[in-house]
């Protein structure tokens, strides 16, 4: 595996803390009254206005060179992210959050299936395992071997949820194609085209009515728009030119982990032990395969 450079050092660390930082959202979510798509659009659109002016402050200003080159990719993986939103929204409607998450979180499996075949990336034996253990510990965290599947409903909210997940591994996948560009550049691009794929969906699905907002709650919105979506996206896309796909999939677990365990802390939503042997079982997945592998294929000699 080799020492890794301070780049990619840099990459994962962005990674984590974006896993992070994700993963506190619907702690903040649960205290906005506006209806779920009607947040991921504002989120968009802030996120977004965030990035344009953090971009002309920045300098150089907006390159619009690499923007056309980079234009359909951008576009394209911009247009997943608002149908990856739209989609678990959806899954929401006819099924438990702990199953919507389950099959969301399928994405990973896609990504580290697909990375071979993509990106010529070599699938160990340990990576495998790893992706597989993070699996089991997301099934035990989601609870679902208490609650099962019943009805069409509920596979009708699976599906939306499995759909979710290809969206959300396309856009991963879609990323590692979108080159000599900066992460604001990107992320500015990508947030705009979620914003105009949610828009009309937001307007044909919610009716428009005058809510009132605290002052709070104006701030949390603001802090979701900034920070979760403008600066936490910015580095989780930055971090993906740097990493394989796989580490990105494996590492994408955190987010999930960190949502249910701040919701039993906070939420007070159980978790159990179950939940908890999960937890430690998607993290232990994630930590073990960027262990650097002590020994060669051949030989058995340090690297």
């Amino acid at each position: 595996m080799g020492h890794e450079t301070g780049a990619i050092r840099k990459a994962k660390a962005s990674l984590i803390f974006s896993m992070l930082v994700f993963g506190t959202i619907g702690i903040f979510v649960r205290y906005i009254p506006l209806p779920s798509s009607v947040i991921a659009l504002t989120r968009g659109v802030i996120g977004t206005v965030f990035l344009i002016v953090v971009t002309l402050k920045r300098g150089p200003g907006i390159s619009w060179k690499a923007i056309r080159r980079n234009l359909l990719n951008l576009c394209l993986s911009g247009a997943f992210i608002g149908i990856n939103w739209i989609l678990l929204f959806e899954s929401y409607h006819f099924t438990t959050v702990a199953t919507a998450t389950l099959c969301y979180y399928m994405a990973p499996v896609f990504v580290t299936i697909s990375a071979p075949f993509l990106f010529k990336e070599r699938l160990t034996k340990k990576k495998m395992l790893c992706i597989a253990g993070a699996l089991v510990g997301m099934i035990f965290v989601s609870g679902i071997w208490n609650t099962g599947i019943s009805g069409t409903g509920e596979l009708r909210g699976v599906l939306y949820g499995i759909g979710a997940a290809v969206f959300y591994a396309s856009v991963i996948l879609l990323n590692k194609k979108i080159r000599d560009i900066s992460a604001y550049d990107k992320t500015m691009m990508q947030l705009a085209a979620a914003s105009i794929v949610l828009l009309p969906y937001t307007v044909l699905t919610e009716k428009v009515s005058v809510l009132s907002l605290t002052p709070v709650a104006v701030i949390l919105l603001a802090v979701v728009g900034i920070l979760h979506t403008g600066i936490s996206y910015t580095l989780y896309f930055g971090s993906m030119k740097e990493l394989e796909a796989q580490t990105i999939a494996i590492f994408s677990y955190i987010d999930p982990i960190v949502a249910i365990l701040l919701s039993a802390l906070f939420l007070k939503e159980p978790l159990g032990i179950g939940g908890i042997a999960g937890a430690i079982m998607v993290l232990g997945a994630a930590l073990i395969s960027e262990l650097p592998d002590k020994l060669q294929d051949t030989g058995g000699k340090e690297e």
